[in-house]
This record gives C-alpha cells, structure tokens and sequence, in this order.
C-alpha cells in the first residue's frame, strides 16, 4: 500500500472528473472523485489520498477551499492542487495558506498537474515582469478576493462592494471561465 498512488478529484463537473480520472488511472494512480466538502469528509472516513486536484469553484455550499482544508487537516503530507477557471492573486494566495502546493488555471492537462505535483519547493528563477497591473485587472482581482471572502455568494458580494448584483452578474459573466 505504500507504494500506491491515491489521488482524490474534487470536482463538480462529472465529465471533467472522469476524464481527470481516467488519465492518471493510465499513469498508475487510483483515483477517488467528489463533488463537494460532504463528499471529501466521507471519502476522507476510509481513504487517504497522497494527491488531490481540487476545482475552486464547486456547486452548492462550500468553495474547494474547504476542501483543501479539510484534506490538509486530514493529512498534511497530501499534494494538493487547486485547478480553477476563477484564477486571482486573492485565492492563490488562500489556496497556498490552506495547504495546496500548487494553484493552476484552466485549462490545464494532466501534464501540468503531474508537473505541479513534482514542483512543490519554490524558486528563485521565476521571471519578473516591468509590467504594471491594469485597472481591470485589479479590479476583477477585488472581486475575486471579496468572492472568495463570502463563499462565492453574488449577493453578498455586490453588497460588500457597493455595487448593484446585476452589474456584477454582468462582470462575472463577461470573465466567467469554466
């Protein structure tokens, strides 16, 4: 058992799940899917996985950050990955705080996600770029952060940063990425 990969799939998306699934099955994982924070907690009750790919954006009650916390808590050895169309500096940086390893931005292949779970230390030998930051850049990374803040709840959202909900459906529809 020591030398088996277990990897759980956080996923709402059950097309994505399987497809995510059968690819590292091909690469010599076993492979665990949910959907939800309910579903980590009861696959956690038998399973330790020593690998998670887990989608930041999930339906229903909870973010995948609960989940990345859950399973840090559960096992602080696990490689977590969070895998999300919804990428902002705000829940990078949550994400890493929490106990992932690495934070990917869709659309990202299974090449990249194996590749993340080899790259856990840091580097020195990132690139920086003079380029300065756009107002809407900076804009949507605030909406983000606020986003993250009230679990993904619109409403709340729009009200924290004064704004009506139906111009902030506008902007998330306009960047919405899944």
């Amino acid at each position: 058992m020591a030398t088996e990969r277990i990897m759980l799939i956080v996923e709402d998306d059950a097309a994505l799940a399987r497809t995510l699934g059968r690819s590292f099955e091909r690469r010599g994982y076993t492979t665990l899917h949910a959907a939800s924070l309910a579903e980590v907690e009861a696959v956690l009750q038998t399973h330790t996985p020593g690998y998670a790919v887990v989608d930041l954006k999930l339906n229903g009650e909870a973010s995948g950050l609960s989940c990345v916390q859950a399973l840090h808590a559960h096992n602080a050895a696990t490689l977590i990955v969070v895998l999300t169309g919804f990428a902002s500096i705000a829940t990078a940086v949550e994400a890493i705080k929490l106990g992932a390893c690495q934070y990917l931005a869709k659309p990202s292949n299974t090449d990249d996600i194996e590749a993340a779970f080899a790259h856990v230390a840091g580097t020195t030998e990132v690139e920086l770029t003079n380029r300065s930051t756009s107002i809407k850049t900076l804009e949507w990374e605030r909406i983000h952060e606020i986003l993250a803040e009230t679990g993904f709840n619109i409403s709340e959202t729009a009200r924290r940063l004064g704004m009506h909900r139906r111009t902030l459906a506008r902007k998330l529809d306009k960047q919405w990425v899944k």
